[in-house]
């Protein structure tokens, strides 16, 4: 099998609970990554704090599809936030996030005008010490 070197700058090269790497770079924090190469802090920190607003970013970036990354489980926001993204004709995945870094490196290799919005939760400290 032949390997090809990634065709476009922003590929998730490695992720975890918690993190994502793209081009060395490690990320703690909720993201939203183009396929352009534009990537920008994504300012929710937790699934419950979602609002209309930060859908409406993302329509306003003009993608063919976003995958939305819920965190480290799948959870699917109200369909009331996704009215932007719906009116305006673009398609929405929702999936959790690795599962999202997994989809958004296939599309983006294809070309793909794609939006990842990738929720990166902080971890929770594990009670008393004890994994």
């Amino acid at each position: 099998m032949k390997f090809q070197p990634d065709q476009f700058g922003t590929a998730i090269t490695a992720h975890g609970p918690g993190w994502i790497v793209i081009a060395g770079e490690r990320f703690t924090h909720s993201l939203v990554l183009h396929s352009n190469g534009e990537r920008s802090r994504w300012a929710c920190h937790h699934f419950d704090e979602l609002e209309a607003a930060h859908f409406e970013a993302l329509a306003r970036m003009q993608p063919e599809l976003v995958v939305f990354g819920s965190g480290e489980r799948l959870r699917f926001p109200r369909p009331a936030l996704l009215r932007s993204l719906i009116e305006a004709g673009i398609g929405v995945e929702t999936m959790d996030t690795p599962a999202a870094c997994r989809t958004y490196n296939i599309l983006a290799s294809e070309g793909r005008r794609v939006v990842a919005a990738l929720l990166i939760e902080p971890s929770v400290p594990e009670a008393n010490g004890l994994k």
